[in-house]
């Protein structure tokens, strides 16, 4: 499915966002809430209670009705994954609806007996599912020359490979069965192309699942591939993991930061989201226990909650 596109104040609106891990006092008024929200209905005691189930450790979002949340969950690889869930009123009678971006989602298996806990649980045994797409996916993206953005969403099935003089391959992968040739497609001018497409059509048959994808087109291609792109240059069209797009707004509002790109990426390896220190800051912001100390902010990672610091001039004013 493509990537959860929604504005930065469509995301703050009636969301409460929570550090990860939380801290205690956050966790404390966090609970405190529900708990008392919990009191005035049966759907929302029942909510209250399956968060407990759940643990509270893995919420990152919650309405303040309680009928929309979403959960972090590491991969096997620490590869930060959140799942979103929406509950109707009628709920549990009708199954929460669910997103997140992966390739494709799990069929959700739900009974009277199911809970907030089985859908965490559904969607970690999918996650492991794809292992093996986004271990071939980060091999390429480490050992070849990729064309678009340095950090695609998980949602990604396909890489665009530099080949040189202005051309280019797209490499469409089986998310189910990744390491088998994949679909190929040639960018650029036809007298440079045709000769790749040629031996594509011909050497097809040497892919082999016991090599990487860089041997393997080696293989097939019959020429070696130019080095893996400057980072900096694939870093300018990052999405922003809080506002989901790439460039602020161009409206008034953006003020004196409108339309920049990312500018901030968190320092830990294994999640390296991307954001805009606007929008970074405007998270910090809404966290109670946000730190504030000479012009800067200090908190925690939304994906990750690994130490995180923003000037406060880099807000939206």
């Amino acid at each position: 499915m493509p990537p959860l596109h929604c504005t930065t104040q469509e995301m703050t609106n009636n969301v409460y966002y929570l550090p990860c891990p939380f801290h205690c006092t956050t966790q404390e008024m966090t609970q405190a809430r529900c708990k008392e929200l919990a009191g005035t209905s049966s759907f929302h005691r029942l909510v209250y209670s399956e968060i407990e189930d759940a643990g509270w450790e893995h919420l990152v979002k919650l309405s303040d009705d309680l009928s929309f949340l979403s959960f972090r969950i590491l991969d096997k690889k620490e590869r930060v994954h959140v799942i979103e869930v929406h509950l109707d009123k009628s709920y549990p009678c009708i199954p929460p609806s669910v997103a997140a971006n992966v390739p494709y989602l799990f069929d959700l298996k739900w009974s009277a007996t199911s809970a907030l806990k089985d859908v965490l649980r559904q969607f970690s045994e999918h996650l492991q599912r794809l292992q093996e797409l986004w271990d071939v996916l980060d091999n390429i993206d480490k050992c070849l020359p990729i064309e678009g953005p340095k950090q695609p969403c998980y949602a990604t099935c396909y890489r665009q490979i530099s080949i040189g003089n202005d051309c280019s391959l797209i490499l469409h992968l089986d998310a189910s069965d990744p390491k088998t040739i994949p679909e190929c497609r040639f960018v650029g001018s036809d007298s440079l192309v045709n000769s790749l497409r040629q031996k594509w059509r011909t050497n097809g048959k040497k892919w082999s699942k016991d090599k990487t994808t860089t041997e393997n087109l080696l293989s097939v291609l019959e020429t070696r591939l130019p080095e893996p792109l400057d980072a900096e240059r694939n870093s300018q069209i990052l999405e922003c993991g809080i506002c989901y797009a790439a460039f602020l707004p161009t409206d008034e509002e953006a003020g004196a930061k409108r339309g920049s790109k990312t500018d901030y990426t968190c320092e830990n390896a294994n999640c390296g989201r991307a954001f805009h220190s606007a929008c970074l800051g405007d998270w910090l912001q809404s966290i109670t226990t946000t730190r504030r100390s000479y012009g800067v902010l200090f908190g925690t990672c939304p994906y990750c909650s690994e130490p995180v610091a923003v000037g406060i001039n880099a807000k939206i004013e």
